[in-house]
């Protein structure tokens, strides 16, 4: 039976973000194809039909999540402070690419890597554009600072096993954001 445009679309979708959160989860590596598309609720034999390999369906995955991640209206400080939260730390499926994936893709190909630059340049512009009433080089410089920060600050909340330690991790980083941005 032929499967429409329209349902081959809904596949990719489907395929695109249950890899995409099981690659946030646990990894590039510890993620089988079939693992993707039973979680899409698929065929493992249907994958070919809308990726090259698994470094194709990477690089893709990668791209969609890059893609949702981005800061909405609510501006700088409201994004800081769901990015900086329990919440966010605790449930890395649902999170930030970059947090989950950043460590691992320097072992991906060359096309997962380009993807995760055009994502942190797209996202320090979005954070450039956020920020209050800068100078140019001073939103750059405290973009590129803030995201580090962040991103940084959710990966070493995420490694330790000390719920106090984690928590203050988070905390301390938002403040320190905070007053780096308030001084500029």
């Amino acid at each position: 039976m032929k499967v429409s445009r329209e349902q081959m679309a809904e596949n990719r979708r489907r395929i695109l973000e249950a890899a995409s959160r099981l690659f946030k989860d646990k990894g590039f590596e510890a993620v089988s194809v079939a693992e993707v598309m039973k979680a899409a609720g698929l065929t493992h034999g249907g994958f070919y039909g809308h990726f090259e390999s698994k470094d194709d369906l990477v690089a893709q995955a990668l791209a969609h999540a890059l893609a949702a991640d981005s800061l909405d209206d609510g501006g700088f400080n409201d994004f800081v402070r769901s990015y900086l939260a329990p919440r966010h730390r605790d449930n890395p499926e649902d999170g930030c690419p970059t947090a989950g994936l950043a460590a691992a893709i320097r072992h991906q190909t060359p096309a997962a890597k380009a993807t995760m630059t055009e994502g942190l340049r797209a996202q320090i512009a979005h954070i450039e554009q956020a920020l209050p009433a800068l100078s140019a080089a001073d939103k750059r410089s405290a973009a590129i600072g803030s995201w580090a920060a962040m991103v940084g600050a959710v990966i070493l909340a995420r490694s330790v096993d000390d719920p106090q330690l984690s928590d203050e991790i988070l905390e301390q980083t938002h403040a320190w954001i905070d007053a780096c941005v308030r001084q500029i």
